[in-house]
């Protein structure tokens, strides 16, 4: 690493006088589904060799078989192994099931088996145009992923990128993705690591709290080193297990965050791809005041349009 000049340990000295280091409580996580785990654990495997075969982020494709299969529970993916509720459309010559959905009887694929579905779900994604700017993402951005098939029309709920962020972030679906790198990846980004550890970012304050501004490739550990920050107290701060994956522009707090916003901010309006943690973070608000101040529990995924109390 190269070693600052006088204007960075001014800098640091500064830093580090701003910040209070009092323990805080991290927010509680939603319950965690044992049926939710048991999905994961049997499909784990098949989400990350698919992330390897067709460059889709293991956690999203986990995530969507756990929301549309209901974990493996729903009747469409008991009687048909169709864990990512497509339909039939034209192009379908295999066997067939009617539900009602959009309509009383709807017609949806049908497989012999559950990895069936995983690889007809994949190259839907890969073959379908529509889809095509999701590939030109990062792998390992999840939200970018979730916004991406909302906007695509994967679904016409408005909650449900948002959706596919809360399930991903609760079950810490991210660490797939990293085991679903390739050997020449993963050496990508290590030498991107190093990078970014000769790189020094500029502090801020904003609702009287120290934070950083996330660069491409930054982890929680790298950002702690270059402050001589312990980064337990960096996960403690920002609410996060260990871990939790940082992308470009995610603000990364030096102190334990508020119960309220400062005024003037009285109200947010929420956009696709947000969750109550995402929203907390835009505002230094911990997690568990911005539920108690809507009068929501865990289970709440905000929705597209929702209007939240941020005071």
């Amino acid at each position: 690493m190269k070693k600052g000049n006088s204007t960075d340990v001014s800098a640091r000295l500064i830093i580090l006088s701003l910040l209070i280091f009092l323990s805080t409580t991290a927010y509680s996580q939603a319950k965690r589904y044992k049926v939710y785990d048991d999905y994961i654990d049997t499909y784990k495997s098949i989400a990350i060799d698919h992330m390897k075969k067709y460059k889709i982020p293991a956690s999203i494709t986990l995530a969507q078989g756990l929301l549309e299969s209901g974990a493996g529970k729903s009747a469409l993916t008991k009687s048909s192994n169709n864990h990512f509720g497509i339909k039939c459309h034209n192009d379908w010559k295999g066997q067939k099931v009617y539900h009602a959905d959009d309509n009383p009887n709807d017609c949806f694929r049908k497989y012999k088996k559950a990895e069936d579905s995983y690889d007809d779900h994949s190259r839907f994604l890969a073959e379908k145009p529509r889809y095509k700017n999701l590939f030109s993402l990062k792998i390992t951005d999840y939200r970018g992923w979730a916004r991406g098939l909302q906007q695509a029309g994967y679904a016409t709920d408005k909650a449900y990128a948002n959706k596919l962020i809360k399930l991903i972030e609760d079950y810490e679906l991210y660490q797939h993705d990293k085991r679903g790198l390739s050997k020449e990846k993963i050496k990508e980004e290590e030498i991107r690591k190093e990078i970014i550890r000769e790189y020094r970012h500029t502090p801020f304050k904003t609702h009287n709290l120290v934070y950083v501004i996330a660069e491409d490739g930054d982890t929680y550990e790298n950002i702690a080193a270059e402050f001589d920050f312990k980064v337990k107290n960096l996960y403690k701060f920002n609410e996060v297990p260990e871990g939790f994956p940082l992308k470009q522009g995610d603000l990364v707090y030096f102190e334990k965050k508020k119960s309220k916003a400062d005024k003037p901010y009285y109200e947010h309006e929420v956009q696709v791809g947000e969750s109550m943690y995402s929203i907390s973070q835009l505002y230094g608000i911990k997690v568990k005041n911005l539920y108690k101040m809507n009068k929501k529990d865990f289970e709440y995924v905000p929705v597209e349009g929702d209007i939240l109390k941020l005071r």
